[in-house]
């Protein structure tokens, strides 16, 4: 899992799993670039070695020419970790079109053309691999995450085609599907005590899954240890979704 003289751009890279996941790949030896539209996290991600620039995917002529400029100025483009993603919980009946537009240009569009525009420099180059952040909402979910669950479903059905399409150009995708993960938000969550229990008792080991974790997810997809997944979706939820029931948000 050594990421030694490759360069990896990761969206949504300025606070939890895609800082996390930037922070895996440096202490891995790549070269990362993370983009992020706010710009409070700079500091946070080039303490870990990598470089901030500040692009909101949602501007998609603007974050094609951004990955564009990123290869160019590190020569090449090995890895593209597509994290960045919005979660928008709502009653099903009360979505608004604007919820909907923002679920589907932050969490699919984008993450569309990331792959592309990532895709078409390493086709180019013969080789690289391209991890996208899906959800365990892509097959397992709860009312009022009707829309995030299905830019999510869509992620990973994307992955899975993108794995033919990009495959014989030596490229591989994949996809991580995290459940409940212990971002500043959570953790924050978790300083009440019976939030942590709730939380911890969704697992089977009874432990919430950390952003280093998932970060190290990612870094093994990204190297070479990984040669033989392509089209693959790594469920990171602790047997959360492998047992029925494990919770109903109508009973709260």
């Amino acid at each position: 899992m050594n990421l030694e003289g490759k360069h990896v751009i990761v969206t949504g890279a300025g606070a939890g799993i895609g800082l996390g996941i930037a922070k895996a790949c440096r202490n891995a030896g790549a070269d990362v670039t993370g983009f992020d539209w706010k710009t409070e996290g700079r500091e946070r991600l080039e303490a870990t070695g990598a470089r901030f620039e500040q692009v909101d995917v949602t501007d998609l002529d603007g974050f094609e020419a951004a990955i564009a400029g990123a290869h160019d100025r590190a020569g090449r483009l090995d890895g593209m970790v597509n994290n960045a993603g919005v979660t928008i919980k709502v009653p099903f009946l009360e979505i608004t079109r604007e919820q909907m537009e923002t679920l589907w240009t932050v969490n699919q569009r984008s993450v569309l053309v990331g792959c592309q525009a990532a895709g078409r420099i390493m086709a180019k180059a013969g080789h690289g691999s391209i991890v996208n952040l899906s959800s365990v909402h892509a097959r397992t979910t709860n009312p009022g995450h009707e829309g995030y669950a299905g830019t999510k479903a869509a992620i990973a059905a994307m992955t899975r085609a993108m794995a033919w399409s990009l495959g014989p150009e030596g490229v591989r995708v994949n996809s991580i599907c995290p459940a409940l993960t212990r971002t500043e938000i959570v953790d924050k969550a978790m300083e009440d005590p019976d939030n942590a229990a709730r939380f911890r008792s969704w697992t089977a080991d009874g432990e919430v899954t950390t952003v280093d974790e998932i970060g190290a997810l990612a870094v093994f997809l990204l190297s070479d240890a990984a040669s033989a997944l392509n089209g693959s979706e790594v469920t990171a939820d602790r047997g959360m979704s492998a047992l029925l029931d494990v919770f109903d948000l109508r009973r709260n």
